[in-house]
């Protein structure tokens, strides 16, 4: 059998089933979130909305979880690939997610069946870039992860904008508080159906590699060591602290924060928005960035794109007495910053598993996901003890913090891969 590099059309059938994966476990971990308030009804009488079981923990253990889980997941797949991995995480999730919408009245366990999604996130998260490598050509991997990516942020946007409808959001109308069983049962069928097909269709690589660098990889340990090893994967780990804990922390209060801002309806636009501005920015970055063989520059223009959105979220009550204008400058600002912010994810993706080559690529996204569970954890617990007591104050380091990403993005490195690509298509 010839080992020359070969692109199959198949490699689409393998995204596709990915990212329809990817989507509904992200339903699951934001199912409450943008309806938090009305949960509280629902539910009430089942737990201490002062506690730290409350309806925001439901967010908050899926970083909880990822803290623990993230490291065996992306061990079993570079040990034992992407099928093994991918439907490790399909059968969890499709099992925990029928079995939180079949008892989606009982809020203990919602929160046992939400364990269960949570430990089937990192099975699937940590796969994109392994995925990308497996199947597509240096040239088209950005816009893989990109795809990967956007999937990920429809199945928030379901979660932020559909949710409200399917429930009684609005405390003004009769039957406020309702509706979360039905809710929960849909969803809990769509991850169920969705995991059969990844599980029917996934595939562990194609018969001849994609492209024509070594596919030979570092062990799990010793691409741990190599990784932190690497001057441009500390950045790295750095932005990705700062950045994807703050897009945790956003997303995981995304009711609150429109609280905070003024809003009374719990119609999820400020997190829908910037769920939307993300979609577009995954869909035209990661693609620019493969065109024009660049990394770096891309990365800038996120953080850099990343501060007036998180400027204008946190400081829009003080730009205006209005509730209306204040509303709308949340609006706006949520949309810029989930465009650049969400954008960097994918982005960041790649560009660690080009840099840290020949660690392998679930292990480097696995640690980059990792560093951001673990700060996006810390500022939802302190952003939700109190009633949200310290909200504004975390909102106003978020600023600070943003600052900071940029100054520190702009020591990356380029890509010395991409490079190495550009030049063998330009000769």
């Amino acid at each position: 059998m010839s080992s020359a590099p070969k692109v199959y059309p198949y490699r689409w059938v393998i995204l596709l089933a990915f990212m329809l994966i990817s989507a509904v476990v992200q339903i699951q971990w934001l199912a409450h979130a943008a309806v938090a308030r009305p949960a509280e009804v629902f539910y009430e009488g089942q737990f201490d909305p002062s506690s730290f079981f409350n309806i925001d923990f439901l967010a908050m253990v899926y970083m909880l979880v990822y803290l623990v889980m993230s490291f065996p997941a992306s061990y079993m797949i570079d040990t034992y690939g992407i099928r093994v991995g991918i439907s490790i995480g399909a059968v969890l999730a499709g099992v925990a997610g029928l079995m939180k919408g079949l008892f989606a009245d009982s809020f203990t366990v919602v929160v046992v069946a939400q364990v269960g999604l949570a430990i089937a996130q990192p099975f699937i998260l940590n796969a994109v870039t392994a995925v990308s490598v497996r199947w597509f050509p240096l040239r088209e991997r950005g816009m893989a992860a990109g795809f990967s990516a956007l999937a990920q942020y429809i199945g928030i946007v379901i979660a932020m904008l559909v949710t409200p409808f399917m429930v009684g959001s609005d405390p003004a109308k009769p039957g406020y508080g309702t509706g979360f069983e039905s809710m929960l049962l849909t969803y809990g069928w769509l991850t169920f159906a969705v995991a059969v097909v990844a599980l029917v269709l996934l595939r562990e690589e194609p018969p001849t590699p994609p492209s024509t660098e070594t596919m030979q990889r570092h062990s799990f340990t010793e691409g741990v060591r190599h990784i932190l090893k690497q001057r441009d994967m500390q950045i790295t780990l750095l932005l990705f602290l700062v950045g994807l804990g703050i897009f945790n922390a956003v997303s995981s209060m995304t009711d609150s924060i429109a609280e905070n801002a003024g809003v009374q309806d719990s119609d999820g636009l400020i997190g829908g928005l910037m769920l939307i501005g993300g979609i577009l920015g995954a869909l035209i970055l990661p693609i620019l960035s493969d065109k024009f063989r660049k990394r770096k520059v891309f990365l800038v223009i996120c953080i850099a794109g990343m501060v007036p959105g998180i400027f204008g979220l946190t400081f829009a009550g003080d730009l205006s007495t209005d509730p209306s204008t204040v509303y709308t400058i949340s609006l706006v600002s949520s949309f810029v910053l989930g465009f650049f912010i969400m954008s960097a994810g994918p982005l960041g993706f790649q560009y660690a598993a080009e840099v840290s080559h020949p660690a392998p690529e679930s292990t480097s996204q696995g640690m980059l996901l990792w560093v951001g569970q673990v700060t996006g954890m810390v500022f939802v617990a302190g952003m939700s003890v109190e009633s949200n007591r310290y909200l504004p104050a975390f909102m106003i380091s978020f600023a600070v913090l943003s600052l900071f990403s940029l100054a520190a993005v702009l020591f990356l490195r380029e890509s010395p891969m991409i490079i190495t690509e550009r030049d063998r298509m330009e000769a």
